[in-house]
């Protein structure tokens, strides 16, 4: 029976209004102060009693529910908004120099006029604007090019540290500029969440808060963890006046007990002795926050002289960046460890004496490969000089010549596996050595495995690396056909050890279960992701599904030349060279059939919906608002077209979005290549 479903509607008005007050309470000391004032349990419980109560009483739904935070939307294109306030970007420095200079120069446009600056961590994120009339966010706004940026509301109502009800005494109306981070632990976690799942990681927690802010679905961007911290208030001229909001640090004071995240490290300085003791102090402390940072933001502290200060095109004149420069180190090389991936290529790995960089103990890092040591001309022995600046793994770039020692020889890199002895290859114009003991190498063998299972391969849940391992350990998995012929038996009891003899984990009756329920279902993957499942060097996701299409099924694609494959848009010699050696050596011809016998699809499953489109080749270029991009590259195909990454001259159409690539442009009308939009190729696809 639903709740409330034998009473008027009124009780289920003040009830959804008392649930949402204790679960924004909650939300608020959790995130904001660290506090829990509830169980997980407890927490979780309401949270589903007010989702139940909104989707019995959707008239009674508030638009900045709590409920909003666990996302859902789904948002195809991100309309393009013009900002009420430009967002402006802060003149840059490196050096204390300019900062002097823009103290003086600060002094004496204001003459004789006393003020202060405020001195403030400048977040290494994505910069947002978030309008509030009446207490409600209303919108989220990217900078996009400080004129017009993208609409993601959606996404950001998921953001827990972004009130979606504002609190207290509060403007009216006004937006609210902050950034959005990523902290470390959070990212660190997603990169090897995204690493188990065959995705690569990101570089850094800026491009990966960025990435998130534009995904599609809302309850994905939900899960990423990250934090909004504000550090602007903008007031519309006609605004009421309030003495709080006279300071800039006034402002960001008075948020705070608006419910906003505001940091806590701010200060207020009267010259510039004060603004460079606050710059050197943040320089070495800055390793110690749970969230990047990459410089100091100098403000004038009273907001009535911004106007008197004005703003180039670009910059305002009130306020400037001070940028850290990237933190490098000197520490010697101990010996070089040569990791094997699984396509088989082989990268070396300093290891160095442990140093702290950045904020954490460095005592690892990749050397890239032989030409990489060979440009840098490392010895043995060298001191490596290595950075971190905004990424998270450290890079060595260069040496330190003046502590090498007298007769130190060049490394040489290895010239057998160091897995299983085989000798290393390279191929012509690659900067890699490889192993071409594909079948017999533990590490190669043991990364197919994790490909062939990832999400965007086979999606087989309940195998992870660990799991992995211990099949292969045992002589259970040495293949990944081997995979459809495990048994419950085989799997019940088994167990792992970690390197200390230590029990880690044993699979249970459920957990077998799964996994074999798991292997069951991998079976209705279609044909191209089977055939990028194989692993087979170079093929990659996409070129994996423009083969399958190309070939329509598995014997075909054994049975073409070099020459008919290299054919294949974006295939390229080399990597036919591979696919056809992949197919000329009886293992893998074998392991097909082991497949195939296990019911893994090898044909192409057509699903052409007409011909409207037959002997037409589209370029797809923007964002669209019916369909997402791989939705309409699908759709073209299904209607019998073809669609192709570049422009020539044997495009006929340029299927163009709003934010069309200018390059695309371009070049589209250089060749007379007509620009349809989406409505037109409805109408197209319609006839």
């Amino acid at each position: 029976m639903d709740l409330f479903s034998n009473i008027d509607i009124e009780p289920a008005r003040q009830r959804i209004a008392q649930l949402t007050t204790l679960i924004d309470k909650y939300n608020y000391e959790y995130y904001m102060n660290d506090q829990s004032l509830v169980s997980d349990f407890e927490f979780d419980k309401l949270l589903r009693e007010l989702q139940e109560l909104e989707q019995q009483y959707p008239q009674l739904a508030l638009p900045n529910s709590p409920t909003k935070r666990v996302g859902g939307e789904i948002n195809k294109s991100f309309r393009q908004v013009t900002h009420r306030f430009p967002m402006l970007s802060l003149g840059n420095t490196y050096s204390i120099e300019e900062i002097v200079d823009f103290e003086a120069r600060t002094r004496k446009l204001l003459g004789d006029i006393e003020f202060s600056y405020t001195c403030e961590l400048k977040y290494d994120g994505v910069a947002i604007g978030l309008t509030y009339r009446h207490g409600e966010l209303v919108q989220a706004v990217t900078r996009g090019n400080g004129s017009v940026g993208d609409d993601i509301t959606s996404n950001a109502r998921t953001i827990r540290t972004i009130p979606l009800r504002l609190t207290g005494d509060y403007p009216d109306d006004f937006e609210a500029r902050g950034e959005v981070v990523y902290p470390f632990h959070d990212f660190e976690a997603f990169n090897r969440q995204r690493e188990a799942d065959g995705d690569e990681p990101f570089a850094n927690p800026r491009n990966a808060a960025s990435g998130s802010l534009k995904l599609q679905n809302s309850a994905e961007c939900a899960k990423r963890k990250l934090q909004f911290c504000m550090y602007f208030m903008m007031l519309p001229a006609d605004a009421k006046p309030d003495p709080r909001l006279d300071t800039h640090s006034g402002r960001l004071e008075a948020a705070k007990s608006m419910g906003f995240k505001v940091q806590p490290y701010i200060k207020e300085c009267k010259n510039i002795a004060e603004i460079r003791e606050f710059i050197d102090y943040w320089d070495n402390e800055r390793w110690n926050l749970p969230y990047a940072i990459d410089g100091i933001v100098i403000k004038v502290n009273q907001v009535s002289l911004w106007d008197q200060l004005g703003e180039t095109a670009k910059s305002p004149r009130w306020a400037i960046a001070y940028k850290f420069k990237a933190q490098q180190v000197s520490t010697p090389l101990l010996s070089i460890s040569y990791q094997v991936g699984r396509t088989g290529v082989v990268t070396p790995v300093a290891n160095m004496e442990p140093v702290w960089l950045g904020g954490t103990t460095v005592k690892r890092a990749t050397m890239v490969n032989a030409d990489f040591i060979e440009k840098m001309g490392i010895c043995e022995g060298d001191w490596l000089l290595v950075e971190k600046g905004g990424e998270i793994i450290p890079k060595i770039v260069g040496v330190d010549v003046d502590k090498r020692k007298a007769g130190a020889r060049p490394v040489k890199y290895v010239t057998n596996c160091p897995e299983c002895g085989a000798a290393l290859v390279r191929a012509e114009g690659e900067a890699g050595y490889y192993c071409p003991n594909q079948d017999g190498c533990p590490p190669q063998i043991v990364g197919r495995l994790e490909h062939f299972v990832s999400r965007k391969a086979m999606n087989i849940d309940n195998l992870g690396s660990e799991r992995l391992e211990m099949l292969y350990s045992k002589g259970l998995v040495t293949t990944v056909a081997d995979l459809y012929d495990l048994t419950r038996e085989q799997l019940v009891g088994l167990e792992s050890y970690d390197a200390d003899g230590l029990r880690r984990t044993t699979i249970q009756e459920k957990g077998a279960e799964n996994i074999l329920a798991a292997i069951r279902g991998s079976v209705e993957v279609p044909f191209e992701r089977v055939l990028f499942a194989l692993g087979i060097r170079y093929v990659g996701e996409v070129g994996a599904k423009k083969l399958a299409r190309y070939f329509k099924n598995i014997d075909a694609l054994i049975a073409a030349s070099e020459e008919e494959l290299a054919s294949v848009e974006d295939v390229g010699e080399k990597t036919a060279r591979f696919i056809y050696d992949y197919f000329r050596d009886e293992r893998h011809r074998q392991l097909i059939e082991r497949l195939r016998a296990a019911g893994l699809k090898m044909t192409v499953v057509e699903t052409r919906l007409s011909d409207a489109l037959a002997g037409k080749t589209f370029v797809v270029s923007g964002v669209f608002s019916r369909f997402s991009r791989d939705e309409i590259k699908a759709d073209i195909e299904q209607h019998g077209g073809k669609v192709s990454s570049s422009i020539s001259g044997k495009t006929d159409y340029v299927l163009a979005g709003e934010k069309m690539g200018p390059e695309k442009l371009k070049k589209a009308e250089k060749l007379g290549v007509p620009i349809i939009s989406e409505d037109e190729y409805l109408k197209m696809i319609a006839k």
